[in-house]
């Protein structure tokens, strides 16, 4: 056991000197607006691989959802950090916040739209294959990450980190798929 754990921490070591993170933000449009996500790769894993959509929190796409895009990029996900309100719409404080998040919250045809065009921009990214892709996303990204798996979107799961499941009515509740 003693020499193992040395060895399992060399390996790690070794990958992550290994790995060619990429970024770059890249622009995508729903219908007439036009947003700006985030995408993150390791160049030197060849071919194709799974994805994960990540979703922001309240104040909009931020440092925090990039740091977890450039995590999960390292682990050999294709990684899009999605904007849900748009290119350059971010909010700073909690009021601006509040008023974003609830624009999208009672509107989830828009909410679900906004999402499904990020889950559409990663699904044909060059690198990724389309039948592995998972949501993940953070408190108003929770809540997105929810409806979106709700919608029936064929993603291989949904995670949420602290997201509402609020007393909106469902529309397509059974679509989630199992």
């Amino acid at each position: 056991m003693k020499v193992l754990i040395p060895l399992i921490c060399c390996l790690i070591a070794v990958r992550e000197a290994r790995a060619a993170i990429q970024t770059e933000l890249v622009e995508y449009k729903q219908d007439d607006t036009v947003l700006e996500g985030f995408m993150a790769y390791d160049t030197s894993i060849q071919g194709k691989r799974p994805g994960v959509l990540v979703v922001h929190q309240w104040k909009g796409l931020g440092d925090y959802e990039k740091k977890r895009a450039d995590m999960l990029a390292r682990l050999g996900y294709n990684v899009l950090a999605v904007d849900i309100y748009g290119k350059g719409i971010r909010a700073d404080n909690p009021k601006d916040a509040s008023e974003l998040a609830g624009k999208y919250k009672s509107d989830r045809a828009l909410l679900r739209a906004r999402v499904n065009a990020g889950l559409e921009t990663l699904r044909k990214h060059q690198l990724t294959d389309p039948k592995r892709i998972a949501a993940i996303g953070y408190c108003f990204g929770g809540t997105t990450v929810l409806e979106l798996a709700r919608s029936g979107a064929n993603i291989a799961g949904a995670v949420s980190f602290h997201g509402a499941r609020d007393k909106h009515p469902v529309q397509s509740a059974g679509a989630a798929r199992r």
